[in-house]
């Protein structure tokens, strides 16, 4: 069977505060936005945003630790899977459909007072398992202080202008 790869890479603002819930079995999910932009000329030669909103999904460890740091307005890197799953309506009988990230690895970059508590902070998790950032079962610190963003980080600054909320 050839290889197909389902892999989900986003760096952008959170929408509102995260929805935290437990599980009947005492683990956490959280439920929130993110907002990523694209700028591109139109044809008259003016630049023009676009945003586009993401429903995202994280379990446990990596659950607890959005509840703990990521609110409205957190900058975040997330990596994660696609999944669309499907009910039906109890009041209508129709089939309802919602596509959402599956959270796999996330990283705090907004520093504190930028609307995140934590800035650096960045773990790892697996659907439905335990933590496995780079591959030891350890999670890490970003070691960067708040003003020393990397390249990529810098070059994909999004200003206020940026944020639509």
């Amino acid at each position: 069977m050839a290889k197909t790869v389902n892999k989900v890479i986003l760096l952008g603002n959170v929408g509102k505060d995260p929805e935290i819930r437990a599980t009947a079995g005492g683990s956490f999910v959280a439920s929130f936005s993110l907002a990523t932009t694209d700028r591109s000329k139109d044809q008259s030669g003016n630049w023009t945003d676009r945003t586009e909103w993401h429903n995202l999904v994280a379990f446990q460890r990596t659950a607890e630790i959005i509840r703990d740091y990521v609110k409205k307005g957190s900058k975040l890197y997330v990596e994660g899977k696609i999944q669309t799953r499907s009910w039906d309506d109890k009041t209508t009988g129709e089939k309802k459909y919602r596509t959402e990230i599956i959270v796999n690895d996330i990283a705090l970059l907004s520093g504190r007072g930028e609307g995140g508590e934590g800035g650096g902070y960045s773990s790892g998790s697996s659907y439905g398992g335990s933590s496995n950032y780079n591959r030891g079962g350890a999670s890490s610190y970003d070691q960067r202080g708040p003003g020393g963003a990397d390249d990529l980080v810098s070059s994909t600054e999004i200003t206020d202008d940026d944020i639509p909320f």
